[in-house]
């Protein structure tokens, strides 16, 4: 079995991907490439035709896009126990795609000052900021992780969101995300995955100082 590519940037949602391949105890190559000329190269086009990063490259199958690289580890590495069973992963499924989409869109469109006309909110798949954001916060309510007492992939997903947003205040300050995120970055995978990315990144900068 080859050894699985990952291809990403240390600034970038590929931190997500770090974290879900640490986690996975996967063996991997990395592949840093920046965003105005690797990521639009021909060879990684055809990887990824939206040039951009993450994307995962394991014997012969190319999956990108967060969510479903999360996802999919879990399933192609079902010995590390990142996947409840199939007859338990409502919540699992729920929460992914919810977090992948409605929560997505509301936070980025708050971030970028998009606010719906009076009216038309209900054309928004989120209806509202506040909306996704309860609903988020219900889906920890009672919870250790987002499937209960048990750490799955979604986590992995849910978790950076929330993660993010609480350094970046894209998403509010509320004890229930608060003790979540603590809860994650006491993980070792999380903290590998943090200092294996800090490290380029403290790189990157260096060589554009020194340039």
């Amino acid at each position: 079995m080859s050894k699985l590519q990952f291809y990403t940037n240390p600034m970038s949602r590929g931190q997500i991907v770090r974290w879900m391949l640490e986690e996975a105890g996967v063996p991997y190559e990395t592949h840093i490439l920046d965003y105005e000329s690797s990521m639009k190269a021909p060879d990684y086009l055809a990887i990824n035709p939206m040039g951009k990063v993450p994307a995962v490259a394991h014997d012969g199958a190319v999956v990108t896009e967060c969510a479903a690289i999360c996802a999919w580890l879990a399933d192609r590495f079902p010995e590390a126990g990142l996947a409840p069973a199939l007859p338990d992963r409502a919540d699992y499924y729920r929460w992914l795609f919810f977090a992948a989409g409605p929560l997505e869109a509301a936070v980025t469109n708050k971030a970028m000052g998009f606010v719906a006309q009076p009216g038309r909110e209900k054309m928004l798949g989120y209806g509202s900021f506040d909306q996704a954001i309860d609903a988020l916060e219900s889906a920890l309510a009672g919870k250790t992780f987002i499937c209960g007492d048990r750490f799955t992939a979604t986590d992995v997903y849910v978790g950076s969101q929330v993660d993010w947003g609480l350094q970046f205040g894209t998403i509010p300050e509320r004890p229930a995300f608060a003790a979540y995120a603590a809860r994650l970055r006491e993980r070792p995978a999380y903290r590998r995955a943090k200092e294996i990315d800090n490290a380029l990144i403290a790189q990157m900068n260096a060589g554009n100082t020194a340039s």
